[in-house]
């Protein structure tokens, strides 16, 4: 399904029903990197799986920027007349997740959260190193974004009031540091390291986020 938000025309699927629940994925990908998971989800949620603006069937923006793909989430809602939704972003989608949730502390019921930054400096240096060159390659303005954004203070997080499920894998391409870092500046946040996982092993097209999300949701949707 399509709708026009903000000037951009976002493209979404829905399934299931039950409570709300937004997915955003991460750079460069598309709701279907949750194939796996949405099946699962939708058997208690009214599952909302979006393409971010620029990503899979959505319309491209002049311009990239983390903020503006917040605003999206908070216009999705607002348009579908969602109460509350809960939200889970995966990496970009978590980055997005935290500054709709920091903005607007009514939006959420709850708010996951797996592999995200607070700057471009959270990163590990090898994998910046390696965007820095893709970047070379391509002047691609998507990656061009990771490089450049996002910069979220403490203060920000700490207007977050909705409960918080903050997930990295041990073996993250983001610095464990930074995921730290997020999950104290939340207060009351719930922390998991997940051992021997990566940046996306536990997420794309993969069941092991399932149990993770679903137990967390059980207890704070509405």
């Amino acid at each position: 399904m399509y709708i026009q938000l903000n000037g951009q025309v976002i493209y979404y699927e829905k399934h299931g029903e039950g409570s709300p629940v937004i997915l955003v994925h991460g750079n460069q990908e598309t709701h279907k990197i949750f194939d796996v998971l949405i099946p699962k989800l939708s058997k208690k949620h009214t599952i909302f799986a979006i393409d971010s603006r620029g990503h899979g069937f959505s319309s491209a923006p002049a311009e990239y920027h983390y903020t503006d793909m917040a605003e999206d989430i908070a216009a999705f809602a607002a348009a579908l007349e969602l109460i509350r939704p809960a939200f889970y972003g995966f990496s970009d989608g978590g980055i997005v997740g935290l500054i709709a949730a920091a903005k607007y502390p009514a939006l959420f019921s709850a708010l996951a959260v797996s592999g995200a930054n607070l700057t471009p400096s959270g990163w590990k240096l090898f994998s910046r190193l390696s965007v820095q060159l893709d970047y070379l390659k391509k002047k691609d303005p998507l990656v061009r974004l990771m490089l450049k954004e996002p910069h979220i203070t403490r203060a920000e997080l700490a207007k977050i009031t909705v409960p918080v499920l903050v997930l990295a894998g041990s073996k993250d391409i983001i610095r464990e540091r930074e995921t730290r870092k997020i999950a104290a500046s939340i207060p009351d946040a719930v922390l998991k390291i997940l051992p021997d996982e990566n940046h996306f092993s536990y997420v794309v097209h993969s069941p092991k986020l399932f149990p993770l999300l679903d137990e967390f949701f059980s207890a704070h949707c509405y």
